[in-house]
């Protein structure tokens, strides 16, 4: 049987992290000591009942058994107006700012095709989400990321990227809640962000998947787009994955500039498909559910990171507490690349940690570990880590 080169775009795509890490995990014999991955950014939570109800009675409806349309159905973008409204006071023109797709993704690795020409720069920060670099590769664009560094609690520094950069600028994307690093934007993040944009004439993307994980359950990461000025200048990418616990239904959309999104949409008419009609009937009960019953849906998530915290303090493992997410950002201890710690804690403790090295060089010196499995098997995991003794007393 013959074997087919892939195309030179295709030969310029890094590995994908969680599928190395996928390829890792199989290859532990855990039959003495079960593997607990600590790895995966997937809920691991029951999508709440009311959604479901909603998916089962509308796929009995017939027009459901129907191509939908690319923009997606009229009650949907209605119900996406109506939360941004609500949730952060933006208000939004239902026909020419929102689209909608299945799941995040398609909006994160297409924007920079729908908006960049070959050989121009898309600025985001490193560490970083590692799909933003393979979507550069994707728009045959170059990829700069602004360094992060813990003490600027990994806030980009604008005045960071070379002149030469900016100036080849097509896009400018940006994570907050930050996802590896757990960091919180500010205004003045934001609004050094929308500076840079307006100097250098370009879009702003926001990709905000961890919209309702922050730091603790009183605080609420803020929209880019309820920034003065914001939608003249930004879009912003909300997924129902984490925030919902719908990760396995592929439901997002994007809001904000209407040239923006209307490039976006001509793209998705030639390069994916439609969202089920079902799932967007599911999706308008999910974006109806009052706020604090929304807020109930993460506090799991603060309750293991305090526990997590709490252990972390007791085996001397220095720890910035201020992270959104359902992510810890963690130092490796010191002997250690990222990498080799991963290895260690795969051999030794069968736990199975991201590498921060997998989301850029600025990582090399971190691990992420997710706070999606049960709190049960976070402990036991943490514990098999302190018998190792890594850190000093």
């Amino acid at each position: 049987m013959p074997d087919f080169a892939a195309s030179q775009l295709v030969q310029k795509l890094e590995e994908n992290l969680f599928s190395v890490l996928e390829k890792l995990a199989a290859q532990v014999e855990s039959s003495s000591l079960p593997l607990i991955d600590l790895s995966s950014g997937s809920p691991r939570q029951i999508t709440p009942p009311e959604i479901i109800a909603t998916l089962q009675s509308a796929a009995e409806n017939p027009a459901n058994h129907e191509y939908p349309s690319f923009w997606g159905k009229p009650q949907i973008r209605a119900a996406i107006a109506a939360f941004y409204l609500r949730e952060y006071g933006v208000e939004l023109d239902p026909d020419s700012e929102i689209a909608v797709f299945q799941g995040s993704h398609i909006a994160v690795s297409g924007m920079p095709r729908a908006l960049l020409n070959p050989g121009e720069v898309v600025i985001s920060t490193d560490p970083c989400y590692p799909i933003y670099r393979s979507a550069a590769v994707q728009a045959q664009a170059d990829f700069y990321g602004i360094p992060l560094e813990e003490s600027r609690d990994f806030l980009p520094d604008f005045s960071l990227v070379p002149e030469e950069i900016a100036r080849r600028a097509g896009l400018l994307l940006l994570n907050y809640p930050h996802n590896p690093t757990g960091a919180i934007a500010t205004p003045a993040l934001f609004q050094a962000a929308l500076q840079f944009a307006r100097k250098y004439h370009i879009p702003l993307l926001h990709d905000f998947a961890y919209a309702t994980i922050g730091s603790s359950q009183q605080e609420q990461p803020i929209s880019l787009l309820a920034q003065p000025g914001a939608k003249e200048w930004g879009v912003e990418v909300y997924t129902l994955s984490k925030s919902f616990l719908m990760a396995g239904w592929r439901f997002g959309f994007a809001v904000g500039n209407a040239s923006v999104i209307a490039a976006f949409k001509k793209l998705h008419t030639h390069s994916y498909s439609t969202v089920y009609g079902a799932v967007q009937d599911a999706a308008v009960t999910a974006l109806t559910l009052p706020a604090p019953r929304l807020r109930e849906l993460s506090a799991i998530y603060h309750q293991r990171r305090e526990q997590v915290l709490t252990k972390l303090a007791e085996m001397r493992w220095p720890v910035r507490k201020q992270q959104g997410t359902f992510f810890l950002w963690l130092p490796v201890p010191h002997g250690y690349n990222g990498e080799e710690f991963v290895a260690k804690l795969l051999q030794d403790a069968h736990v199975l940690v991201a590498p921060g090295s997998g989301f850029g060089r600025g990582g090399s010196q971190y691990i992420r570990i997710s706070l999606t499995v049960k709190s049960e098997e976070l402990m036991t995991a943490l514990e098999r880590i302190a018998k190792l003794k890594l850190f000093p007393a």
